[in-house]
């Protein structure tokens, strides 16, 4: 049976309706809080198992508009490249650029497990790279994305389905792991517990979760911000599609060069211009983005063309999630000081390191309510796993790619 197809019009009906349900259940369902699944993934997941079902019982299936899908992801990734302020390295100081270091050795170590294991199980070693960094590390939106590259550019099947589901085992990993790791470094310290019940107050001052201003000098978005914020945003399109066009010989997807044009930009503005760069607008256009992104990859997904990956895939993803345990509590918190600091910072690393920022935030949150706050932490994680992290991630794809040729 022809596939039914939707336009951009119907497309876009389609997954603000899934981010609605995805809204509903995560508001409804103590699970998905627990490990900050995202709504639009919540909400994606079922829709994907909404067309299995459609296509297993009456042959249905879906086709919907890819250019619209497209430009949220190029959206999102110079949202990246826009808050990629360097300046903010000196912030964290000499122990932010240690830190740096470490997240980028384990990247490098996610890669070379996912790959060596994906040949050991014969399957293509660019499947390794989706159950490395591009997930774990990266997350939904940098994995939809590069899936996206392996099925368009290399014929992969079943990459996109690999991809939202690897991330996803890896946000449960993330908040599963990052507790108990730092807990026991703690036990390890002897450190007493703080009697308090009051909520450490200097978790919302470094981190919101949001974005980096401070709370007492919010800026309203107005129509004049947003057009300034949409003419960053076009400027990064823009760049990255005549780039992508003219180095296509390079191999480089066109949202590396938007984020890349977005790092640029940022600093430029910022350093020689003095412009007063509006971190929140740049935050919720990029948000929204990639929620309208990860609600249009899920729909998309064939969860059909997974079955046959699904055993090897589990395996990878289990011995990735040991990795990660040895890493942190051997490599991250040795190297960063074998203190009390240190142990909060393993925490952060296992919840970005399989998950994401906010999971890496709430690990270090699960620990400092018992044994007291770690100033250090709560500045340097956030930093480092809001964006310098996908930077260094990027790179690091892109080097095994060109390796595996």
């Amino acid at each position: 049976m022809e596939p039914i197809i939707l336009n951009g019009y119907h497309t876009l009906i389609a997954a603000t309706l899934v981010l609605l349900l995805g809204r509903l259940l995560v508001k409804k369902i103590q699970f998905l809080q627990d490990f900050n699944i995202p709504e639009a993934v919540a909400g994606g997941l079922i829709a994907a198992a909404i067309i299995f079902a459609l296509y297993q019982w009456f042959g249905l299936s879906f086709q919907f508009e890819k250019s619209l899908q497209s430009a949220f992801m190029l959206v999102f990734f110079s949202s990246v490249g826009l808050s990629a302020d360097f300046s903010r390295l000196k912030q964290g100081g000499f122990p932010l650029v240690i830190f740096l270091a470490v997240v980028g050795v384990l990247i490098l170590v996610q890669n070379g497990v996912g790959v060596g294991l994906a040949s050991l199980l014969g399957l293509d070693p660019k499947i390794g790279l989706i159950t490395g960094s591009i997930t774990l590390t990266g997350g939904h939106g940098t994995g939809a994305a590069w899936a996206k590259v392996f099925a368009d550019k290399y014929g992969l099947q079943g990459v996109m389905e690999m991809a939202m589901a690897s991330a996803t085992f890896g946000l449960v990993a993330g908040g599963l792991i990052g507790g108990p790791v730092a807990r026991r470094l703690v036990n390890r310290l002897k450190r007493d517990k703080k009697v308090s019940s009051k909520r450490i107050e200097t978790t919302d001052d470094q981190y919101d979760g949001e974005t980096f201003e401070e709370k007492d000098h919010v800026r309203f978005i107005t129509a004049s911000s947003t057009i300034e914020t949409m003419a960053l945003f076009s400027a990064c399109l823009a760049f990255s599609s005549v780039m992508a066009a003219q180095f296509a010989d390079l191999g480089l997807p066109q949202f590396v060069w938007a984020l890349g044009f977005g790092v640029l930009l940022r600093n430029i503005l910022t350093k020689v211009f003095k412009f007063d760069m509006f971190d929140r607008a740049i935050d919720v256009f990029g948000n929204a983005s990639l929620s309208l992104f990860l609600a249009m990859a899920l729909m998309s997904i064939k969860l059909w063309e997974l079955a046959g990956l699904a055993g090897p895939m589990l395996i990878i993803l289990i011995i990735q999630t040991i990795v990660m345990i040895l890493y942190g509590y051997f490599v991250t918190f040795r190297i960063m000081g074998k203190d009390y600091d240190a142990a909060i910072l393993t925490a952060g690393h296992c919840g970005f390191g399989l998950g994401a920022t906010p999971t890496a935030v709430a690990n270090m949150q699960s620990v400092t309510q018992t044994f007291g706050p770690s100033h250090k932490a709560f500045l340097i994680v956030p930093l480092v796993g809001a964006f310098f992290v996908d930077i260094i991630n990027l790179f690091a794809i892109t080097w095994f790619i060109n390796m595996l040729g």
